[in-house]
């Protein structure tokens, strides 16, 4: 039977992807989440993959044990190759290793992290809603900028404000780039960020810096072109 949403996770994250399944269901979304939808008796993999093949989306618990999983990096690259969109539901500060970056870098992510989860969970509810409901235009997750990474340690590029190398960069400033560089590269967007606001000379330099983190012309013209 199709479903709204297919869950992907790593067993160790089965008590966070059945919480969250739970909380989608009383939203009324419907959801397929193994094992509890594997019918008796059926073989396995081809319940997941057909599944996959008839949910809208797919919401991939994400985590350093997931990152690792073979059967979660199986399932998103299905995923991925039926054109089903993925939404990555991040529960701990960590990056996709590599396998998972490549079918992952151009999806939208939304964290759900620090505790409690049940605001995140929110967020994610209202994001399905907007996916579900328009099938042609994915809209932007972030509807307030997601928070900053904490600031660099050296003095040259504190957050919040202050002077860096000189030149006075935001907040709002860092907020909304992070914001556009997130909807292309995802959480990543932070470190290059920090990274990049420790050396940069002012708001221009670092406008430049991270669009050169960048590999595509188009992903380097979104990024420029969407200035709020």
């Amino acid at each position: 039977m199709a479903r709204d949403i297919f869950i992907s996770y790593s067993q160790p994250d089965r008590a966070c992807a059945y919480e969250l399944t739970h909380r989608l269901e009383a939203e009324g979304f419907t959801v397929w989440i193994a094992p509890r939808d594997v019918s008796p008796a059926a073989e396995w993999a081809a319940e997941i993959i057909e599944a996959i093949s008839a949910a809208k989306v797919m919401v991939l618990v994400f985590s350093q044990s997931s990152n690792s999983s073979p059967q979660v990096r199986r399932e998103v690259e299905r995923a991925v190759h039926k054109d089903l969109r993925v939404l990555p539901f991040r529960i701990e500060d960590v990056l996709p290793s590599k396998s998972l970056e490549y079918f992952l870098s151009s999806q939208h992510w939304l964290d759900g992290f620090p505790l409690p989860r049940a605001p995140h969970y929110e967020r994610l509810c209202v994001c399905l809603r907007q996916w579900l409901g328009d099938t042609v235009t994915q809209p932007a997750l972030y509807t307030t900028a997601p928070a900053l990474p904490p600031a660099p340690t050296s003095a040259a590029a504190p957050i919040g404000g202050a002077v860096i190398h000189g030149t006075r960069i935001s907040a709002e400033q860092l907020r909304e780039i992070e914001t556009r560089l997130a909807h292309i590269l995802g959480p990543i967007a932070g470190v290059l960020v920090g990274r990049a606001a420790a050396v940069a000379t002012d708001f221009a330099e670092l406008e430049r810096r991270l669009a050169a983190e960048l590999d595509s012309p188009e992903d380097q013209r979104r990024f420029l072109h969407a200035r709020q």
